[in-house]
């Protein structure tokens, strides 16, 4: 004889929302059945709480449209008491990937639309290939959303080139930063890449990428740069009539054509005409919004920048009083990466030993006997004594390193303020541009210190032994 089916009570789904549990009865004894049929199967998880959650998606429900808030609740899981999302829904690798993608964007550069709109379709693109597996939860329903009203705020189109959904091993081509995180990514290189400083100013005064210091002569056209990406030359007019000293009145500088990145482009810079354009009138080169290689401006006639993205490369040009004065900063693998009929660079080797009048550490190159009495009785060119060239340039370079003395030097040799003004810019342009803090300050002689505990008349007999040099 078959026992009547005994009704059950409403069942409580372990896993589901707070709100929509239903009261728990009391337990009953257990009484094992006569026999067991085929009954239906125990509501899932997900319909128990599905309900709810279709009317909260109804009233209008909105995710906070900031990438910021998406990362947090996609990394930040489910609030307690909701069931886990499946293994395979993958949202939170979409959101960690769109995160990654723009972290390092910036809103105030020209291009940031476009690139977050790749991104944002990027994002969409990874929620729609996961959207069966993760039907049902939350935090891919916000994130839905949130893409939505991210893509109307910037007003992004749904069809478009999306950004690539693995950053670990995205780069731009045309920048050369990008490069190196690449090679970290793909387990190569793990050393930052190494950068190389190169400055010429006043009289004229080297600093090669050793970090020697040289006062040369170097008069016409000289190569301070010629690898295979950039060449750099300038050309030096003596300065005052009977003397060896000279200084730069023109500037030459190509950027090689590289790839998709850049087509060829030369800069020229002469006294009285420092541009804020290539020679073809135009101020970038590359396509695209972002690009690779650009001319800005800051003060009209006297300082331009130069930013080749695509080599890692900065150059600083100015214009102080009649001459010119450059910086750079490069990265050593392209810096030195010439052919042998390129050896002639004076960035790379300094200059040549008949066109130097120091030894390379700012210092005379001999001091010989007979100079002594000449170069004490020595006149200095009208205007400045040592006493009033050393007061004027240590009103503007407070550390007697060898730009101080430079700046002294020029002015005895001259008689020109104006070459104040160069010694003092380009020791602001080694704190831009030079990137090892310990090596800004050399000294002229050898050891910690240089010339710090050097007496008054040592210096001046320095100084004026090398005035002597430079007038022969």
């Amino acid at each position: 004889m078959m026992r009547k089916k005994r009704k059950r009570g409403p069942i409580a789904c372990p896993c589901s929302s707070p709100g929509s549990r239903a009261p728990t009865p009391p337990p009953e004894p257990r009484r094992r059945p006569a026999w067991t049929g085929m009954g239906r199967a125990a509501p899932s998880c997900a319909a128990a709480g599905a309900e709810p959650r279709r009317r909260r998606l109804r009233r209008g429900w909105r995710s906070p449209p900031l990438a910021a808030v998406l990362l947090l609740l996609g990394l930040g899981g489910l609030p307690a008491g909701y069931c886990q999302q499946p293994a395979q829904c993958r949202i939170q690798k979409c959101t960690t990937d769109f995160v990654s993608l723009t972290s390092h964007l910036n809103s105030a550069i020209d291009g940031f639309d476009s690139e977050f709109c790749k991104a944002l379709r990027a994002y969409a693109g990874c929620t729609q290939r996961t959207s069966k597996a993760c039907r049902g939860n939350l935090v891919y329903h916000s994130a839905v959303l949130g893409i939505n009203d991210l893509m109307s705020q910037r007003n992004c189109s749904k069809d478009g080139p999306t950004s690539s959904t693995n950053p670990e091993v995205t780069h731009d081509p045309c920048n050369y930063h990008s490069h190196s995180e690449t090679r970290e990514h793909q387990g190569g290189d793990q050393s930052p890449p190494t950068y190389l400083f190169c400055g010429l100013f006043g009289d004229p005064h080297l600093r090669t990428f050793n970090d020697h210091f040289q006062t040369c002569k170097v008069e016409g056209a000289w190569p301070l740069i010629d690898n295979n990406y950039l060449s750099v030359q300038v050309t030096n007019v003596p300065v005052v009539p009977g003397s060896s000293a000279t200084a730069t009145n023109k500037i030459t500088i190509i950027f090689k054509s590289h790839y998709e990145c850049t087509d060829q482009k030369v800069y020229q810079a002469v006294t009285d005409d420092l541009p804020a354009a290539f020679v073809d009138g135009s101020t970038s080169g590359g396509d695209g919004d972002v690009k690779s290689l650009h001319i800005v401006e800051k003060v009209s006639g006297h300082h331009v920048e130069m930013h080749a993205r695509y080599i890692g490369t900065t150059v600083y040009v100015r214009q102080l009083g009649r001459y010119l004065t450059l910086a750079l900063r490069m990265p050593k693998s392209l810096a030195m990466a010439y052919e042998e009929s390129q050896d002639l660079q004076l960035c790379v080797n300094g200059c040549p030993s008949s066109e130097r009048i120091d030894d390379g550490q700012g210092q005379v190159s001999a001091l010989m006997g007979q100079m002594l009495p000449r170069a004490a009785s020595a006149p200095a060119w009208p205007g400045y004594t040592l006493e009033t060239a050393t007061t004027q340039c240590h009103e503007k370079m407070p550390v007697k390193d060898i730009y101080f003395h430079s700046c002294v030097f020029d002015l005895l040799t001259t008689g020109d303020a104006n070459f104040t003004a160069a010694a003092h810019s380009a020791w602001e342009d080694v704190e831009a541009l030079h990137p090892r803090k310990e090596r800004w300050h050399i000294f002229p002689s050898s050891g910690v210190g240089g010339l710090r505990g050097s007496s008054s008349w040592s210096v001046g007999l320095r100084l004026m032994c090398l005035i002597l040099v430079a007038l022969l």
